[in-house]
């Protein structure tokens, strides 16, 4: 395991211990699988992937509990549009989590996490609620091409 990873992984036990919730070898892995993909994978590509990596089988039912866990935990994202996840590009830091913002790469696939400032955030749930609607959400995903792939052309 990388040392970067390691370092995550160490930390995130401890973060964990402190909430009194367990990271356990499972989570930790399904982790790790997402920690090492560079881009957003299914629950079906996690448990290939895990199945790959750990030499174990893990159902996609238990995928799917895993990632409601991390989910909650703060530790990983679901793209709505696609129905994918990846790990926090924030998952190590000690800093305050700004509202995710994530740009796909229609080409390659590819994400980047950025956080969106607070008053940004607050002046769109403004504009939101005065129509009477309720946001579930407060991530954006906005589709283009990264600068990786405008390059290639």
């Amino acid at each position: 395991m990388p040392v970067e990873i390691e370092k995550i992984i160490k930390k995130l036990q401890q973060a964990c211990a402190l909430a009194g919730v367990k990271l356990t070898s499972k989570r930790k892995n399904v982790l790790i699988v997402l920690l090492n993909s560079q881009t957003p994978l299914s629950a079906y590509e996690i448990a290939d992937r895990y199945k790959a990596h750990f030499q174990g089988s893990l159902p996609v039912m238990s995928v799917y509990r895993i990632l409601d866990f991390l989910i909650k935990e703060k530790l990983v994202h679901k793209l709505e549009t696609s129905g994918q996840y990846i790990s926090c590009a924030h998952i190590a830091c000690d800093h305050q989590h700004e509202a995710p913002q994530f740009l796909i790469c229609d080409r390659c696939g590819s994400v980047m996490e950025v956080g969106m400032k607070k008053p940004i955030v607050d002046e769109i749930e403004r504009s939101v609620l005065d129509t009477g609607f309720t946001l579930a959400h407060r991530q954006l995903e906005l589709h283009g091409i990264c600068k990786h792939c405008l390059n290639r052309s």
